[in-house]
């Protein structure tokens, strides 16, 4: 029984920690177009990310591919696709389904609605999980809210910063895993402090 209990006491501590480490703030801008919004068409942007210790996506998948073809011919390449199927395939529903979770507001391809939100990725963490030692990944972003029809100029920035991913248990040995969760926190902070600006 303790031990249930203290298992209990740290998955608390862990989703506490989670929720503390997120930063949600307004850059520019105001809310004050989405209220009694309840729909928004939603668009994902990953192309100024900088990965781990490389400023671009692309030099960071340029070396992942070579390490990995290196080691098995074809495994990078089969890599890079995955890294980038991912996006489609778990972090985006992620995003959008914690988003739905935490506002009153839908987000999903609503390509005729008034207003848009662009999650624009600026920064990814991918972290690692070797057994006996583990980094957790995170992402750093930009929450764009624009007109549908004139999406280069932006109504508010709010910016999405530490956005921590790990599972619970610590099986999460697969990148993508890490990542998908990172999306879930920022779709879910993202959520709460929009249903409240607009509130």
């Amino acid at each position: 029984m303790k031990a249930i209990h203290i298992s209990l006491l740290s998955a608390a501590l862990l989703v506490s920690a989670s929720a503390f480490a997120q930063k949600v703030r307004i850059l520019d801008g105001n809310m004050d177009a989405l209220k009694g919004v309840t729909k928004l068409n939603v668009q994902f942007d990953y192309s100024k990310m900088g990965v781990g210790k490389f400023e671009t996506e692309e030099e960071y998948l340029s070396k992942k591919k070579d390490d990995y073809n290196k080691k098995e011919a074809g495994k990078g390449d089969e890599w890079v696709k995955s890294w980038k199927a991912d996006r489609k395939n778990r972090f985006e529903p992620q995003f959008k389904e914690l988003f739905a979770k935490h506002s009153d507001i839908n987000i999903g391809e609503y390509p005729n609605e008034k207003y848009t939100l662009i999650f624009k990725t600026t920064y990814t963490e991918p972290g690692y999980n070797v057994y006996v030692t583990r980094k957790n990944a995170e992402i750093d972003g930009e929450a764009w809210i624009v007109e549908t029809a004139n999406p280069g100029t932006p109504l508010a920035r709010i910016s999405v910063q530490n956005c921590p991913g790990r599972t619970f248990g610590g099986n999460d040995y697969d990148t993508g895993t890490r990542i998908q969760e990172s999306y879930a926190v920022a779709g879910k902070g993202l959520g709460k402090f929009i249903d409240k600006e607009v509130k």
